[in-house]
């Protein structure tokens, strides 16, 4: 019988892989089709009654693209519909928050120094803020606001800002940069879900019913799909950010999250520019550095101080508790802490790796599962087993962790 630790991880790290393929496949076909709409040539007169036409070369072949406003006069049968890149990545990136931010909210998702709050509030905070940003953005766009496009634009930014004092707030850093990007990844897929594929539909419906088709649902679309452009590169930075102690757990760590939307924006200006043929903005490249430049000058900023007691949740309890606590507190200090440690001993190393601290009682009992899967159950850790950890050691932390279960 498998050790339910073991099947939670790989359940975890499955989970995890979908969110990357499906991650990837939507990222991919978005940037590809932003960058054939803004390329398309529409100075030419064709017989077609296309919008406009691309020529590209790609694994050998030729392809001749051709992009119609509203849509063509007869509708294909194959016609292929982008849209479970989407959802899948939404889908699997939810089960994540779950797997990992609601069954390990101890841990990773309530700071008691931040808020001190039950876990159970913790979790409804952040699924109903989930739906908080999808519904006042919408009503934002649909509103006479968002008839202006850089107002709107202007509008959400502002949003994000306010979201990411909020998060910083509540979460522990880590769970707090995470869910500005599941909030931002929100909007993005629900974009898609309620708003571009419905106008899509509406438009095949028509044409099959021999309706000529309302511009103004193109329209709506586009300015969605635009949003969406803009916003996925913060998105990935703040998925990537729990890995780096040095973006979510300083002070200003909402600064840092708002500052990496303007990144987002500048970035995607100049490769937009680019296949517009109008151009390359190398200036974008500069104010990205700069905008870089103060993020790492902010990263350095005071970080967060550890009350110990508070975070010693009931599980670390018991943990602390079990037999063979001794022994393996004897052996983290001995293998573990040299790294793990306020200020590394290890080489030119900086920060504790992922920010895990392990010179206390009450750090390594927080730390049980992780000190298990790591040290345990793999030999992942120490790297390259660079302190001679022994495979007597090995065993008697798999012995403490299954003690305390």
């Amino acid at each position: 019988m498998f050790d339910p630790t073991i099947l939670l991880n790989w359940l975890e790290f499955s989970v995890r892989w979908l969110h990357v393929i499906t991650a990837i496949a939507w990222i991919g076909s978005s940037f590809y089709f932003i960058a054939l709409d803004l390329g398309l040539h529409r100075d030419r007169n064709l017989a077609s009654g296309a919008d406009g036409e691309e020529w590209q070369v790609h694994g050998g072949g030729f392809y001749h693209v051709q992009k119609y406003l509203v849509a063509p006069d007869r509708m294909p049968d194959d016609l292929i519909w982008f849209k479970w890149e989407s959802y899948w990545t939404w889908i699997s990136g939810f089960a994540l928050l779950v797997l990992v931010y609601y069954l390990g909210a101890e841990l990773f998702l309530i700071d008691p120094d931040v808020l001190d709050i039950p876990i159970w509030q913790g979790v409804a905070i952040s699924v109903a803020s989930l739906a908080f940003g999808w519904i006042v953005y919408d009503l934002i766009c649909k509103s006479r606001f968002g008839d202006e496009n850089t107002r709107l634009m202007l509008g959400l930014y502002v949003i994000l800002v306010g979201m990411s004092y909020f998060y910083t707030s509540v979460f522990s850093g880590r769970a707090a940069l995470l869910h500005l990007g599941a909030f931002t990844a929100t909007i993005m897929s629900a974009n898609v879900f309620f708003i571009i594929m419905p106008n899509q539909r509406v438009v095949v419906a028509d044409l099959k019913a021999g309706r000529k088709p309302d511009p103004k649902y193109g329209k709506i679309a586009k300015q969605r799909s635009t949003h969406n452009n803009y916003l996925t590169l913060p998105v990935i930075f703040l998925m990537l950010s729990n890995h780096y102690p040095l973006a979510f757990a300083t002070e200003y760590n909402w600064i840092i999250a708002s500052l990496v939307f303007l990144m987002g924006v500048t970035i995607r200006h100049y490769f937009n520019t680019m296949h517009m043929r109008k151009g390359r903005p190398i200036w974008t490249w500069v104010v990205t550095a700069a905008i870089m430049a103060v993020i790492i000058w902010l990263s350095t900023g005071p970080a967060y101080t550890y009350d110990e007691d508070a975070a010693m949740a009931p599980a670390a309890a018991r943990f602390a508790q079990a037999e063979g606590f001794d022994a393996v507190h004897d052996i983290v200090i001995g293998r573990c802490s040299m790294c793990h440690a306020a200020e590394p001993g290890w080489g030119n190393m900086l920060w504790p790796p992922k920010g895990v601290m392990l010179e206390t009682p009450q750090q390594i009992a927080m730390h049980a599962r992780e000190i298990y899967l790591q040290a345990g159950a793999s030999h992942a850790m120490p790297p390259a087993n660079v302190s001679y950890m022994e495979p007597e050691e090995r065993a008697q932390i798999v012995a403490w962790f299954k003690a305390a279960r």
